[in-house]
């Protein structure tokens, strides 16, 4: 994980300060829940998959023109 300061953390995700000015890292959790919470599980893999998820529409973003 990266040691920079931390800006949000959710139940999917961490957002950290990126390298550059204006840039954020995000660090995707294997934690699943359900029923509001209620049930709790880490999935592995699942942080990864949701990695390559927003990889994908990121770079889709990109070749559309928006910044």
């Amino acid at each position: 994980m990266p040691k920079s300061r931390q800006i949000y953390e959710g139940k999917a995700k961490v957002l950290f300060e990126g390298p550059e000015p204006g840039t954020l890292i995000q660090y995707f959790k294997d934690d699943t829940t359900a029923f509001n919470a209620e049930k709790h599980e880490i999935m592995n893999g699942k942080g990864v998959l949701n990695l390559r998820i927003s990889e994908y529409i990121f770079s889709r973003l990109e070749q559309s023109g928006v910044p």
